[in-house]
């Protein structure tokens, strides 16, 4: 029988994953619907990236859920650093992009690169995981 801290190590990249979906099909929607027309095409642009980058890295964090979790896994630092980078880069760059489009301060300029720059290295983190992998 598996005991309950190895089949939910991947529990909170699939809470992410799943709110990172939702996102980004609601901001996408929400753009496209409600904000059309009220919005620059600048604006509507940032709510696109944002939508379409929640949208991919939702998919990876459950992958990394998939990958995380089972009787014999044993999840590396590296994945780790991947999938919660994944979440606070997410949050970082798609969260300020859809702030900033709909009027937010103008002060988070500053935190969606450093948001793409904590998703650059968690994709490299997660291909370095990969490399472990192959090694083993």
């Amino acid at each position: 029988m598996q005991r309950q801290s190895e089949t939910g190590k991947g529990s909170g990249f699939l809470i992410a994953g799943a709110v990172f979906g939702f996102l980004g099909v609601a901001s996408g929607a929400f753009a496209a619907h409600a904000l059309r027309g009220s919005l620059t095409s600048e604006a509507m642009d940032w709510l696109a990236t944002a939508s379409q980058y929640w949208l991919v890295h939702a998919a990876v964090l459950v992958a990394l859920a998939a990958l995380s979790s089972g009787p014999q896994r044993q999840v590396g630092r590296l994945l780790l650093f991947s999938g919660w980078g994944m979440v606070a880069g997410g949050l970082a760059f798609s969260g300020s992009l859809a702030v900033l489009a709909i009027g937010g301060p103008h002060f988070l300029v500053w935190v969606t690169p450093l948001g793409g720059s904590l998703l650059l290295l968690s994709w490299l983190s997660l291909a370095g995981a990969g490399l472990m992998r192959l090694r083993n």
